[in-house]
């Protein structure tokens, strides 16, 4: 690919990314702080795939998709998971009309353009795997009809890391259907007094809609276009195969540590969300750092640790940390 390629996809990418900015400003005008949920959001949403969000109650985990889907003026659903919820409850179900005297079809909160699925890890396999049907294949069944998902699709699920009373963890095959899984903090004192301030007044800022749901199905487009050498792709399946045979990357101490590592899933995405976070930047090509910063995202689900590595409090990111440190960069 010549050089004035890249420059004529630069520039085109910079004119299509500025929304980015608008829709960072809307965001970050409802939700104080949290810079980097607001960024993996976007990420998600433009490289078409679905986060997982950990973190403790009221972190504006609900807030930020719900503006999210403001700002984008599209249809957001919120389920409430719980153990008792049927994948009827989720996906529709057909009723018996007396009126017509036949079944109609009723359907679910699924179909919106951004579901939260709140506490995904409070509600038993027969719901988790409903929900995850819908966001792998985005269409779902219902009797004996089949019926597409609205575009773009996106779905965030939240579960508290706290609690693990009565709950179901999911399992590792189905963590790896989302894209990025992000661990919300605490906000800074600074931000909490802010946050403190708002509801005393009791002054909540909209989001304004500044997009449609089509300009986002637009933008997918475009970052598949954002250009990633060789050198890139080689890089990232070097990471990814780090994580499955460390002993190959001079890593031999990580053996003992991982009872896993990352699918072919993770490759595929670490490189899109590698050209989601590169058109966030303003950039049509991808470079290493981009990598570098969805990784934690992309694998921290993704990577299994052994007995071991939890009896001496290893956590997945200081696997990922020796894994990128160890890595060749291009």
């Amino acid at each position: 690919m010549d050089s004035v390629n890249i420059k004529e996809l630069n520039d085109r990418i910079q004119q299509e990314s500025a929304f980015v900015d608008l829709l960072t400003m809307e965001m970050n005008k409802v939700i104080v702080g949290q810079k980097s949920l607001i960024e993996n959001l976007m990420i998600g949403l433009l490289a078409n795939g679905h986060i997982l969000l950990e973190g403790v109650p009221g972190l504006a985990k609900t807030l930020a998709i719900n503006t999210l889907a403001s700002a984008v003026d599209a249809k957001f659903n919120r389920i409430q998971f719980t153990p008792d919820l049927l994948p009827a409850d989720l996906i529709g179900t057909m009723i018996y009309s007396q009126k017509t005297e036949s079944f109609q079809i009723k359907k679910g909160p699924v179909f919106a353009n951004f579901v939260l699925a709140d506490e995904i890890n409070r509600s038993p396999a027969k719901v988790q795997s409903a929900l995850l049907e819908a966001m792998q294949e985005r269409q779902v069944t219902i009797g004996d009809e089949t019926f597409s998902l609205p575009e773009p699709f996106l779905v965030m699920a939240t579960q508290n890391p706290i609690e693990q009373e009565g709950t179901y963890p999911l399992p590792e095959a189905q963590l790896d259907r989302f894209m990025l899984k992000v661990v919300v903090s605490y906000p800074k004192k600074e931000e909490e007094k802010l946050i403190v301030r708002m509801h005393n007044a009791g002054e909540f800022p909209k989001a304004q809609a500044i997009l449609k749901p089509e300009d986002i199905v637009r933008a997918r487009k475009v970052v598949r276009e954002v250009y990633m050498d060789e050198k890139i792709e080689r890089y990232i399946v070097d990471i990814v195969f780090a994580t499955r045979n460390p002993q190959d990357y001079g890593l031999g101490k990580l053996s003992g540590l991982i009872s896993y590592g990352a699918s072919p899933r993770a490759s595929i995405a670490l490189s899109m969300a590698a050209k989601a976070y590169a058109f966030i930047r303003r950039r049509g090509y991808v470079i290493p750092e981009d990598v570098r910063a969805v990784c934690n995202e992309v694998l921290r689900h993704r990577i299994g640790l052994t007995y071991e590595a939890e009896a001496e409090n290893v956590t997945t990111e200081q696997i990922i940390a020796e894994v990128i440190n160890a890595v060749e960069v291009p």
